[in-house]
C-alpha cells in the first residue's frame, strides 16, 4: 500500500468467522483494521476516530447498517462506505447506493471485495466537514451545514445546534417525502434516549420561526397529521 500511513478501515460484521477472515485479509493488504460487531458499537467507533473507509454489514444486532450510514451522514461524516449484505433486492440496492458508496452481495468473491475496498479508500477524501452537500438554499433562506449557520427571515442570522442541523439535513435531503416521527427519533436522537414526539414538534416550530415568511401558514416545514413531517423547498 503506497504512502507512509496505513489506510484506516472500519469493518462492521457480526458473524465471527467472516469478521476474522476479512480482518486477516485486509491486514495482509496493509490496512489498519478496527472492527465492530453491533450497530451501536459501530456508531461509537465512527464518532471516536477517523477512517479512510468503512465495510458495513447491513443485518446487524440492534441497529441495521443502512440506518448507521444514514445517521453518520446526517452528522456530516462522508467517509466512504461499502455495504456487505445478503439483502439483495432492488430496494435494498438502491437504498445502499443512495446512502453509501458501494454495495456487494453475499456470498462474494474475496478478490472482488479487496479491489472494491482499494478503490473506495483511494477516492478523494470526503470525510467530516466535506464540502459535498454543505449548503442548502430555499426561498430566501440559506443553511450552511459545515458552520451550522443559517440565514433566515426578517434578517435572521443564527448558529444552530448539532441536533437542529441533523434534523434539518434529514428533512432537506428527503425533500418532498414524508419523514415519520419514529425515523426522526431513531436517526437524530439515537438509540439510548428517546424524547417524546413533542420535542420534534418544538424543533419544527423553531424552524418555522427561522425560515417561514408566515410561521402560522408554513410552506416549507409541514406537519402531516399522524405520520410525520415534510420539507418542501
Amino acid at each position: 500500500m503506497e504512502g507512509d500511513r496505513k489506510k484506516r478501515l472500519l469493518l462492521v460484521e457480526d458473524e465471527e468467522s467472516l469478521r476474522s477472515t476479512l480482518r486477516l485479509n485486509f491486514e495482509m493488504e496493509g490496512y489498519d483494521v478496527t472492527t465492530a460487531v453491533r450497530g451501536s458499537e459501530a456508531l461509537e467507533r465512527m464518532r471516536g476516530a477517523r477512517f479512510d473507509g468503512i465495510v458495513l454489514d447491513v443485518m446487524l444486532p440492534d441497529v441495521d447498517g443502512f440506518t448507521i450510514c444514514e445517521t453518520i451522514r446526517l452528522e456530516g461524516d462522508r467517509t466512504p462506505v461499502l455495504f456487505l449484505t445478503a439483502r439483495t433486492d432492488a430496494a435494498d440496492r438502491v437504498r445502499g447506493l443512495r446512502t453509501g458508496d458501494d454495495f456487494l452481495a453475499k456470498p462474494f468473491d474475496l478478490q472482488e471485495l479487496l479491489l472494491r475496498v482499494e478503490k473506495l479508500v483511494d477516492r478523494p477524501s470526503r470525510g467530516p466537514n466535506s464540502q459535498a452537500a454543505s449548503r442548502c438554499e430555499f426561498g430566501s433562506n440559506t443553511v450552511d451545514f459545515d458552520t451550522y449557520e443559517i440565514t433566515g427571515q426578517r434578517g435572521l442570522r443564527k448558529r444552530l445546534t448539532q441536533r437542529e442541523m441533523m434534523l434539518l439535513r434529514l428533512l432537506t435531503d428527503r425533500a418532498g417525502e414524508v419523514v415519520s416521527r419514529e425515523e426522526i427519533l431513531q436517526k437524530v436522537w439515537g438509540y439510548d434516549v428517546f424524547p417524546t414526539t413533542r420535542t420534534i414538534d418544538n424543533f419544527i416550530v423553531s424552524f418555522r420561526k427561522y425560515f417561514e415568511p408566515n410561521p402560522h401558514d408554513p410552506k416549507h416545514f409541514r406537519s402531516i397529521r399522524g405520520v410525520g413531517y415534510c420539507f418542501t423547498p
